[in-house]
């Protein structure tokens, strides 16, 4: 590997701190960076999309499907199980520069399976980023909301803090994906019976709590976009990496009005004490946390630090407002 610009201290010896944060993407100039991507449904499929599209990307995509192929020159496929022995060879293999994570699992699954990745990452030879499947809202003010997310991220956190030594990562937040305002024809997002406050397929929405909760939102290509600028960042990650657009009102016209219906916080809370005991694997408590989530204001991620982060990592990265992504839709899939 030759490095460039190495920076200097007093005396002429390199400076290591510093070496560390010079961009590969600068002074590699050989070949494209390589990415291992866990998880190709959703928000996968843009990021696919959206990295594959990049000259500064190769994608390795790690998958269950033992016959699945590309016909991309920058797409490879790896079967895998998913276990810190499978994927620690893809990474040394493919000389993966960093590992993103959008699996959905049991939350009894995701601690292990999620410190199977890192510890394959601290392992390899060369990966030495790594973003968690998280993609949810302020969870640095709100960490155990919603309720599931307190089970299964929030321990993983705590377990990236104290062994993530040689490994960089951020969990990467953004709000509701803004998608669910259009159909499920115009997007990779799947349906969300009952949990976003629209409802396309029956014309309904529901107001919880008393409405003027903040919420945040951003359009899932966007996001995908923010992480391609991510991960060539010369810049330290933060722990947390924050996007979102803010909503203040949002008229859809359509030719047709809204059934209206609220859940009040009393609703919400009588709801989770009803279902409680039924396990994390309950539509009806899951639904209920969802709802908890919302009215607490833990979608809506930190305005001044979103910010911040907007002007140090994404300043390349044009959002999509929801009456621009409204108009998108209108000539196809966003």
């Amino acid at each position: 590997m030759h490095l460039c610009n190495l920076p200097q201290q007093k005396g002429g010896s390199v400076d290591l701190d510093q070496v560390e944060r010079i961009s590969l993407v600068t002074c590699i100039m050989n070949k494209p960076l390589t990415i291992a991507l866990a998880g190709v449904g959703d928000l996968g499929r843009y990021l696919l999309e959206e990295l594959s599209s990049d000259d500064r990307y190769h994608v390795a995509v790690l998958t269950r499907q033992k016959d699945r192929k590309y016909d991309h020159p920058r797409i490879t496929a790896h079967s895998t199980d998913y276990s810190e022995k499978s994927v620690f060879s893809i990474l040394n293999s493919t000389g993966a520069h960093a590992l993103i994570s959008t699996v959905r699992c049991p939350d009894a699954d995701y601690v292990p399976l999620h410190q199977g990745f890192l510890n394959a990452c601290s392992r390899s030879s060369n990966c030495k980023r790594f973003i968690p499947s998280e993609w949810a809202g302020n969870i640095e003010d709100y960490p155990h909301l919603p309720g599931a997310y307190g089970k299964s991220r929030a321990p993983f956190r705590q377990i990236l803090r104290e062994q993530s030594q040689g490994v960089e990562w951020t969990s990467f937040n953004h709000g509701w994906f803004m998608d669910y305002f259009v159909g499920e024809d115009k997007s990779y997002m799947k349906y969300l019976p009952g949990e976003f406050p629209i409802t396309l397929k029956t014309w309904e929405y529901v107001v919880r709590g008393t409405g003027d909760e903040p919420q945040s939102w951003t359009c899932g290509r966007d996001v995908a976009k923010a992480v391609a600028e991510l991960l060539v960042a010369d810049e330290q990650w933060s722990p947390f990496t924050k996007e979102r657009m803010k909503l203040t009102v949002v008229a859809i016209s359509a030719g047709r009005p809204f059934s209206r219906r609220q859940r009040t916080k009393s609703d919400i809370q009588k709801s989770l004490q009803e279902h409680k005991d039924k396990g994390d694997e309950s539509e009806e408590l899951a639904l209920a946390e969802g709802e908890e989530w919302q009215i607490s204001g833990a979608t809506a991620c930190p305005e001044e630090k979103t910010r911040q982060q907007r002007e140090k990592y994404f300043t390349k990265v044009r959002f999509l407002s929801i009456e621009e992504l409204l108009k998108k839709a209108e000539n196809g899939c966003v």
